[in-house]
């Protein structure tokens, strides 16, 4: 049996949704389909104003810019995420700040936040590591009390929630993927930018309009588009959002299956003697986190014994990979950053820690497979 990682969703209606956008000869940025999208995303989700992307880095290099980061700026997040959360902030000129993480969620440890604060700071970005929310409750309460902005990347989190609200509309601003790991995809590459604070609004649209207020123009408020601020392209082009709305319409429907299997694999692992004796640890859900099912983490003894299960799976035909390398270990970690405190759980953690196969489809014989083969690993 050949199990693979990802397999990218594929709903059915994307071809109906693509042939309708080519035949209207629309293909640009901001069609239709574009809007369908943002509506579906205030309906469904309840975002107050959102935009279509080319990618969630290209999403968080809007915030970097509409909340003008720059040189002599400190940034806060965690190390482990992936390079995107960073280099936005770093390509304004600012210094990052990374702050140890939680063991149980692998998200930015809340109660290190504070202590990494200085008359610099000119944000706090959070990672929603697999679709499970950071502690947002006391990184508001932080926000108000210093008067920072909170950047949510929630690469990993669409259809989240913390304590009832959708991640990525609880901070100021909020990122999603559409990338094709992502629970769903605007045809390989893709994101979203949510601006939850009014008075980012008008800025955002001018510099996803490549500095021009063009969408004044669209309005009817100016009777001619200029250039007025700095800005680049970052529209998302019709055929992909159309690809897109093809996956949101049946968005919830995935949603309760990419779930189901997260559960059926926490249930098959919780019945090993390896989780019962210890030599293998599950993700933890914080009460009132309500994840997507993005990834199933487990964690073993160390980064030897990960690497051996990972080789051990991939000659059983099962791709399981490791993920993150913190940031501030890299070259341009210690270039553009610095730790704030100890690492005492950042490198540690992501040294243990592999992901299983989980995508739209995974079969119950599949999950099984995946299972026995870990068991039988422990099992010498």
């Amino acid at each position: 049996m050949v199990i693979d990682f990802n397999k990218p969703l594929v709903t059915g209606n994307e071809i109906k949704n693509v042939t309708e956008a080519i035949a209207s000869g629309i293909l640009s940025g901001d069609g239709p389909f574009s809007q369908k999208c943002h509506q579906w995303f205030k309906n469904e989700l309840g975002f107050k104003k959102c935009f279509l992307t080319p990618s969630c880095t290209a999403a968080l290099e809007i915030a970097a810019l509409v909340l003008n980061i720059g040189p002599g700026d400190e940034v806060i997040m965690p190390s482990y995420t992936f390079v995107s959360t960073a280099n936005a902030f770093v390509l304004r000129g600012a210094k990052v700040v990374f702050v140890d993480i939680r063991p149980d969620t692998m998200n930015i440890d809340e109660s290190l936040i504070e202590f990494a604060i200085t008359e610099n700071t000119r944000a706090i970005v959070v990672v929603h590591y697999a679709g499970v929310a950071c502690d947002m409750e006391t990184v508001m309460d932080l926000a108000t009390k210093y008067n920072l902005p909170v950047v949510e990347d929630a690469a990993q989190g669409m259809m989240s929630t913390y304590k009832g609200r959708p991640l990525g509309g609880i901070g100021h601003i909020g990122t999603f993927s559409f990338h094709e790991t992502k629970n769903y995809t605007s045809a390989g590459e893709g994101g979203l930018l949510i601006i939850n604070d009014d008075s980012l609004i008008e800025r955002s649209e001018i510099i996803r309009q490549k500095g021009t207020n063009r969408t004044k123009f669209f309005k009817g408020l100016v009777d001619k588009y200029s250039w007025v601020d700095i800005g680049s392209s970052y529209l998302l082009s019709e055929i992909q959002a159309a690809y897109l709305f093809g996956q949101l319409e049946v968005a919830t429907e995935v949603n309760a299956e990419r779930l189901a299997i997260w559960e059926r694999y926490n249930n098959l692992l919780m019945n090993t003697d390896s989780f019962k004796s210890g030599r293998i640890q599950l993700a933890s859900i914080p009460l009132g986190c309500q994840h997507n099912g993005h990834l199933f983490q487990v964690k073993v003894k160390n980064v030897d014994e990960r690497d051996e299960l990972i080789r051990h799976l991939k000659d059983a035909g099962i791709s399981a990979p490791f993920h993150y390398v913190p940031l501030h270990t890299s070259l341009a970690g210690k270039e553009h950053g610095v730790f704030s405190g100890v690492d005492r759980y950042t490198s540690t953690e992501s040294e243990r820690l592999l992901r299983l196969p989980l995508w739209y489809g995974l079969s119950v014989v599949e999950q099984e497979y995946v299972t026995d083969s870990i068991e039988k690993f422990f099992k010498g």
